[in-house]
């Protein structure tokens, strides 16, 4: 799926046709005022005040319907320049427009405008010539956002687009945007019994037998995948006095998002990130030079206060497990551990038929601690460590945090939609702060280099990406019920389906058996309908041959094998974590 705010030619195009919103929405709605329209990944969007009326979804068809025929007028976009003085004599009885106005900055020597027709909004551009390249759009949604984004402020109407340069572009973006609905992880996460939401507790997810089946499945995985690797595991306090986040930093740029108690008179935080217990642990113990690189992972719940309007399924949630791991090495060993960890990122997104692209964000103009020389050689390191894993990186420039710069990995779904999961960071803050040391072949005390990396991000957000990356059909290795099995009579075929499903349990295999006095026909749909990725279908043949009958999700083709063949053929599949069934092997 297309990222417009990225592609500079999309990007004015849907930054023009929220113009054409508003001039249409101006139109209709003569006393409407705006606040600001811009571009983002899905298009475009604009917050209105429309004082006592109300948009709804059945409206934006006759706001489409003013938008071409101002398109068909063909009226020229001209860009205007004004002083601030000028800006304010002009936008003076319109508030959202004095307030951005008074907020730039007074040395900016000239304040744009654009005008189309009969409508002129303030804006830095750039624009299209003429509004009649904007024809191929689509209104998308309306809701509510609070000016500002403060809850405080009052709520406006949010109406969002999106504008292609030709037909075609906008018919297949638009069934791709259908595709995802049908794929929203929250309405798969009910139908298909994986989590749940309650209003007892916003943004805090309640997972289910199925989903808890799903997150042990992953965390499982990440434990034998990181065993290999070489990983120690830890688990530490969700709960840590104040003190410690005062030394870690995060209490003074933190504090607003964490979660605080009182416990024999002092402060305590639930912990919003890992890295402080890591750090804890590291000085539990002296560490040679010999010791390292010391690879130390956790999978730890952390707790967050997200804005009740920003919260959004599994993707922004309250609380979450990040699959930490805090990685100690000495200087010279970075190119070779982020070597190995690029490696490791890229044969753990390979299992779930995820490419990816990674990013290098480098130090900060302003805020940023330590020397200019460590920076250059930490960019350096990861950049050299991208290229000898064999990937290129594109540079982030300035975007690194504070206490150094980072990989991002960015992965595409099954729709082309790119999530930023994985990240490797190199930290020049903690080590100083909470005083880590090793000592080095010559006796002396040295600073360790430290990284922080994380390859789900967030088992909830991944299990989310996933269910939409997959449309629910999870992979047999990772199917919460792998196999569901149906007698084809009751009275004659049930005694020889528990006798396999009995045997499929002591193989270890996920498995149901439907034996309602159902249709056959009924429970095959409902098989499909749940995304079962095999279901068994057993009658008189099966039963009289020792064979088994079964079709994949998706397929109307049914096979036929003896059943120590299925069964062979079925281990096959789930020990190389394959992403399609594969019969032949």
């Amino acid at each position: 799926m297309e990222n417009i705010k990225e592609n500079k030619e999309l990007s004015v195009l849907n930054h023009s046709c929220a113009h054409l919103l508003a001039q249409a929405v101006k139109h209709l709605y003569p006393h409407a005022k705006f606040w600001v329209g811009p571009v983002i990944e899905e298009g475009f969007y604009y917050d209105i005040d429309l004082g006592d009326d109300v948009i709804k979804e059945e409206d934006l068809a006759k706001i489409e319907k003013e938008m071409k025929k101002i398109s068909k007028d063909g009226k020229k976009i001209i860009r205007h320049e004004l002083s601030k003085k000028e800006a304010l004599e002009i936008f003076k009885n319109d508030e959202y427009k004095i307030d951005l106005i008074s907020r730039m900055d007074d040395s900016e020597e000239v304040i744009s405008c654009y005008t189309q027709g009969d409508f002129t909004d303030l804006c830095r551009g750039p624009h299209v010539e003429t509004v009649k390249l904007l024809k191929n759009f689509k209104l998308l949604k309306v809701s509510g956002a609070y000016w500002k984004g403060d809850s405080n402020n009052k709520m406006l109407q949010r109406i969002y687009g999106v504008c292609f340069s030709n037909p075609e572009d906008l018919e297949n973006h638009l069934a791709l945007l259908e595709e995802a609905k049908k794929r929203d992880h929250k309405k798969l996460g009910k139908e298909l019994e994986l989590f749940m939401m309650s209003e007892y507790g916003p943004g805090f997810p309640f997972f289910l037998n199925k989903g808890m089946i799903l997150r042990n499945i992953l965390e499982n995985f990440w434990y034998d995948e990181h065993t290999k690797e070489g990983y120690e595991f830890i688990k530490t306090p969700i709960m840590l006095n104040k003190e410690l986040w005062e030394l870690s930093g995060h209490w003074y740029n933190y504090r607003e998002n964490m979660y605080t108690s009182e416990i024999d008179d002092k402060t305590f935080a639930i912990k919003p990130m890992n890295c402080p217990g890591g750090m804890l642990v590291y000085k539990n113990s002296l560490h040679s030079y010999k010791d390292l690189p010391l690879r130390i992972g956790e999978l730890g719940q952390v707790h967050r206060h997200e804005a009740s309007g920003a919260l959004n399924g599994l993707f922004r949630v309250r609380t979450f497990t990040q699959d930490d791991a805090h990685i100690f090495m000495r200087a010279d060993q970075i190119e070779s551990e982020v070597v190995k960890l690029i490696n490791f990122i890229d044969r753990m997104y390979a299992i779930f038929g995820l490419t990816y692209e990674i990013e290098l964000s480098t130090r900060p103009e302003e805020k940023y601690i330590g020397e200019l020389e460590i920076w250059e050689k930490s960019e350096k390191a990861l950049e050299d460590a991208c290229h000898k894993a064999g990937h290129k990186c594109k540079i982030n420039p300035g975007d690194g945090a504070f206490y150094g710069p980072k990989l991002d990995f960015h992965i595409k779904d099954s729709l082309g939609r790119v999530w930023q999961c994985g990240t490797i960071q190199l930290d020049m803050n903690l080590p100083e702060r909470f005083d880590l040391t090793y000592i080095d072949a010559d006796g002396t005390k040295k600073r360790p280099v430290m990284l922080h990396r994380v390859i789900y991000g967030s088992i909830e957000r991944f299990i989310g990406i996933l269910i939409e990356h997959f449309a629910g059909a999870f992979p047999l290795w990772l199917s919460p019920v792998q196999i569901n099995i149906i007698p084809v009579n009751n009275e004659y075929h049930y005694k020889y389906a528990k006798e396999i499903y009995d045997i499929l349990k002591k193989n270890n295999i996920r498995v149901e058996i439907d034996n309602r006095n159902e249709k056959l026909s009924y429970k095959m749909r409902e098989s499909q309908t749940k995304k079962m990725p095999i279901t068994l279908i057993l009658g008189d043949k099966e039963k009289e041959n020792n064979l088994i009958s079964f079709r994949l999700f998706g397929s109307n083709e049914t096979t036929t094998l003896k059943f120590d063949d299925f069964i062979s053929i079925l281990n096959h599949n789930i020990k190389n974590k394959t992403l399609k069934f594969n019969i032949k092997d």
